[in-house]
């Protein structure tokens, strides 16, 4: 039986690191440095230049795109961590209820379900909708509400994986103590999910952010949202201001998780500190 050194492990490992970083994040890195490409084709070189960020100052349609799937993200990502957390704290705190199991499914139908599948029904639905009521026309409104089923499941997810860690008997000592089931939530269980429901936020800001499926079907006249102004610049060829555009996303996402890194990482050990000195008192 051949046996490898325990160096040559090492360096095998490494080596497949290396490859997965290079093979997830090389491509962001040509995006990057195209972006300041003088030439109008994406691919060719030709000198450095930033006219393309001038050029996207002035590009309306992409920056209107731009505006309209970050109103959407916001909304539908606190939306969805809203309900995701409501149906979290149902799925673990009450084990037992009518309806429970096709609640649970329900919940989280979508993460399976392809999103050309949910993008047709909820098209289906509106149009049938908005024919008996006259509303709601299809718009930031309807793309908002099929972001909005999908991020709830993440978050949903997020949440209740967090709430099945938590040690109950934190919320049966203040209950004991005379506290209500509300106070006990708002002063017991949140604070200790605020992690989870900020993770979950970002999960599902970024899925709705990106979103192209469900926002082709469920999108009107006027409102196009910034994955889908870029996917039909695609068919045509694409020109450098879509890879400035794409720059500034990706240094005010990376912006973004370093700052969340930090707080996520101060809380915790913060958390950790608390725990450690109650338990020496």
């Amino acid at each position: 039986m051949l046996r490898l050194s325990p160096a040559f492990n090492r360096g095998f490992s490494k080596a497949w690191l290396l490859g997965g970083f290079v093979f997830l994040y090389l491509p962001i890195v040509a995006l990057v440095v195209y972006s300041f490409n003088d030439s109008p084709l994406a691919n060719v070189w030709r000198g450095f230049t930033l006219k393309w960020y001038g050029a996207l100052m002035h590009d309306d349609e992409m920056l209107s795109g731009l505006w309209l799937s970050m109103k959407v993200a916001f909304f539908s990502a606190t939306g969805s961590v809203v309900l995701g957390t409501f149906a979290a704290f149902a799925l673990v705190k009450y084990k037992r209820f009518w309806g429970r199991t096709m609640f649970s499914g329900m919940v989280n139908a979508p993460l399976v379900m392809p999103e050309v599948v949910i993008g047709l029904s909820l098209l289906l639905m509106l149009v049938e909708v908005q024919r008996v009521t006259g509303y709601p026309d299809r718009g930031a409104m309807t793309i908002w509400l099929g972001h909005l089923l999908l991020g709830m499941s993440y978050a949903t997810v997020v949440v209740q994986a967090r709430l099945q860690e938590l040690n109950p008997s934190l919320e049966e000592a203040a209950m004991d103590l005379g506290a209500k089931p509300r106070s006990v939530f708002f002063l017991i269980t949140l604070p200790m999910i605020s992690q989870a429901m900020m993770s979950a936020w970002l999960l599902t800001f970024t899925l709705s952010l990106d979103d192209v499926v469900v926002s082709a079907f469920l999108s009107g006249p006027g409102s196009t949202t910034m994955p889908l102004v870029i996917f039909s610049r695609a068919r045509l060829g694409l020109n450098p201001t879509v890879n400035a555009m794409a720059t500034l996303i990706v240094l005010a996402v990376s912006i973004g998780v370093i700052i969340t890194s930090y707080v996520i990482a101060r809380n915790e050990r913060r958390r950790q500190q608390e725990i450690a000195a109650a338990a020496r008192e």
